[in-house]
């Protein structure tokens, strides 16, 4: 009886820290618009690599508009990518966890690209 007590609790502390285990979250980009080629900062918490496997630009669609970053620094608390060639417009950052199983998660910093498409007036 004792035993059986001792691995439910053992069990239990286990799926308890399991789901604590802190997501990746961004709070910020620095700067908010920018053009192909820039270098952009994102910042944020648990943003090192055994968290955040790959890093997206999205339209926020059906996912054919999702376009990988090329990440050129990342920390704990900052991510810093180029803006791919692709991009233009008003665009969500997301992130593919390194979980079991991945998620995509959009996160709630947007950049506005200017693809220089943009007539001047």
């Amino acid at each position: 009886m004792k035993l059986s007590l001792v691995l439910t609790l053992l069990v239990a502390a286990s799926f308890a820290s399991y789901a604590q285990t802190a997501a990746p979250r961004m709070t910020s980009i620095d700067p908010p618009n920018g053009k192909i080629g820039d270098v952009v900062t994102v910042t944020g918490e648990n943003l090192t690599k055994d968290m955040v496997a790959k890093v997206y630009l999205t339209d926020g669609g059906d996912g054919k508009g999702d376009i990988q970053v090329t990440v050129t620094q990342q920390t704990a608390t900052s991510i810093k990518f180029k803006i791919p060639a692709k991009a233009t417009g008003r665009m969500a950052v997301m992130i593919l966890t390194t979980t079991k199983p991945a998620q995509l998660i959009e996160q709630p910093v947007k950049i506005t690209v200017d693809d220089g498409q943009t007539l001047q007036r």
